[in-house]
């Protein structure tokens, strides 16, 4: 982490906080991603983070959190645009079928290809959110807890329950 950079991102400079960015664009995209489970909305979220870091950056209280900060303001972001997205209205017959074509579509993929957002998607929403954050994106039970505004002991349980539960559904309730 570059102290002097984020320094610099405070008095406004916008390569200073572009540097910042650019130089964990990766973990940015995979986190936006495990959210938005498409491309271009992942870009998009990352996009609304950026404009909100370069107005918000002046708020930054201590410094070498600078990227832990700027991840809870991503998942914010991907919390905002997963519900405007869902209070979108269909404005017609063709959009409902289009619709209703790619919920088949993404349906039919997703039973061809077990995978571990699957497997999440059997949890609760904060359960799946917690165990995503710290297996998918190695982040630790603090930074998580920080990220989504709740306690350690919270998320501890959070990931706890919900890993009890996918070995419950995927492996059976054997004692091995």
């Amino acid at each position: 982490m570059n102290i002097a950079l984020v320094k610099k991102a405070k008095k406004g400079d916008k390569e200073a906080l572009l540097s910042l960015i650019l130089s964990q664009k990766d973990d940015y995209y995979r986190l936006a991603f495990s959210y938005m489970r498409k491309e271009e909305d992942a870009l998009d979220v990352i996009e609304d983070m950026i404009v909100k870091l370069y107005e918000n950056i002046h708020l930054l209280k201590n410094n070498k959190s600078f990227y832990s900060w700027s991840k809870k303001i991503l998942v914010n972001c991907c919390h905002n645009a997963y519900r405007k997205r869902n209070k979108t209205v269909l404005l017609d017959e063709q959009d409902a079928e289009n619709t209703l074509k790619q919920a088949h579509n993404d349906f039919e993929r997703v039973e061809r290809q077990l995978d571990i957002h699957s497997m999440l998607a059997n949890l609760n929403e904060k359960q799946a959110e917690a165990i995503r954050l710290r297996y998918l994106h190695d982040l630790d039970f603090l930074t998580i807890a920080n990220m989504t505004n709740t306690s350690i002991g919270t998320i501890k349980s959070r990931v706890f329950y919900g890993l009890k539960k996918l070995h419950s559904l995927y492996r059976g309730d054997r004692n091995e």
